[in-house]
């Protein structure tokens, strides 16, 4: 009996390098068989940031070994793998660069497929790995790069409902984190201080939230939570911790709004279709922002899923389940696809098919 196919992920497009082997079996169920990750918080965090090409570099000194440590650990031999699946896009370049030649030179060596995959349908498709769901359901994505709303219609086909029009939610908890002092990574420093802290002492401006449309803005409430912070020099611990209460709740209520007109149009639209709202990305970890979308999920009579949080950070689990979910449908990549800095979800050259 076949055992479905065995493919190996690389995830390299922040400051994670990060290898996997997944199993998509014949019934379309998949099992993470091995997932390492190697964070680069410690390199980064003098900084207070991501330092692009000092990410690159660390990607390149350890992700042999982390690729090593992962196929060992799935009881494998490179050569019984079936493919081999890296992030294409978008990232950071210097890294999307790295993780994608070492999937080249393997899969040429080993002349198994290559999958070149994109790291925002790695997270929209993690849901369908962890919990089996079928096409379609609503993605909410909210990452330090990404806030956007998104209908996953099947592998390859994505209609985007909303995006942010400047920052995305997880640099607004970053930039926030820096105004009041914090470490990195930024949205678990506040997160943290917000329990803390009296989150109705300010009121802070809620951009977008009475347009009819789905798009995020999180620029102004940046501004005003700095104008606030400057306004109540010098800070106590009881101040940041009022501010950062404040920031947190007002986040949770413009997600959850959002989240609400997104699951009215998804009844609207697809009234045969069970209600689902998938969260991915790392501020998916965000307990408060988490309990307003279980609080609407259960208003609008839909179910709210949220990957466990290591599935919702970058991982090579959802970089080789999305390789899976593409090789079933024929899909494979020639040696000569280009790294992404930047590539769209929505964008035409996505599709490769449906699955069920």
């Amino acid at each position: 009996m076949s055992v479905g196919v065995r493919v190996l992920g690389i995830e390299t497009s922040c400051d994670e390098t990060a290898a996997a082997v997944v199993i998509r079996d014949d019934q379309g169920r998949g099992t993470i068989v091995s997932n390492i990750v190697r964070s680069q918080l410690e390199e980064h965090a003098p900084y207070g940031g991501v330092v692009p090409e000092l990410a690159a570099r660390a990607h390149v000194s350890h992700l042999d070994r982390i690729i090593g440590r992962a196929v060992e650990a799935a009881g494998l031999d490179l050569r019984q793998l079936d493919a081999i699946a890296a992030t294409a896009g978008p990232g950071l370049i210097g890294g999307v660069l790295v993780g994608l030649t070492t999937a080249k030179a393997l899969a040429a060596a080993l002349g198994k497929p290559l999958l070149a995959v994109n790291h925002l349908e790695a997270h929209a498709l993690t849901a369908r790995l962890t919990d089996g769901i079928a096409f379609p359901y609503l993605m909410l994505l909210v990452s330090g790069g990404h806030s956007q709303f998104v209908l996953v219609r099947g592998v390859g086909d994505y209609q985007r409902w909303g995006s942010t029009i400047d920052d995305a939610l997880g640099e607004a908890f970053d930039k926030v984190a820096k105004l009041l002092g914090l470490g990195v990574p930024g949205g678990p420093q506040v997160e943290r201080l917000a329990r803390s802290g009296d989150p109705h002492r300010f009121d802070f401006p809620r951009p977008l939230l009475h347009q009819d449309r789905l798009d995020f803005s999180f620029s102004g409430l940046k501004t005003a939570v700095r104008l606030a912070a400057e306004a109540a020099a010098p800070l106590s611990d009881q101040d940041a911790a009022d501010l950062a209460a404040s920031f947190q709740r007002t986040v949770a209520e413009i997600v959850a709004k959002r989240a609400r007109s997104a699951l009215v149009r998804l009844r609207a639209e697809w009234p045969g279709a069970p209600a689902r709202l998938v969260v991915a990305g790392g501020v998916a970890a965000n307990r408060e922002i988490g309990a307003a979308l279980r609080g609407v999920s259960e208003a609008a009579g839909a179910e709210l899923i949220i990957p466990p949080i290591p599935l919702c950070t970058d991982n090579g689990a959802m970089v080789a389940w999305a390789g899976a979910e593409r090789l079933v449908l024929g899909g494979c990549d020639g040696l000569d696809v280009a790294a992404r800095a930047r590539w769209p979800l929505d964008s035409a050259d996505m599709g490769v098919g449906h699955a069920a």
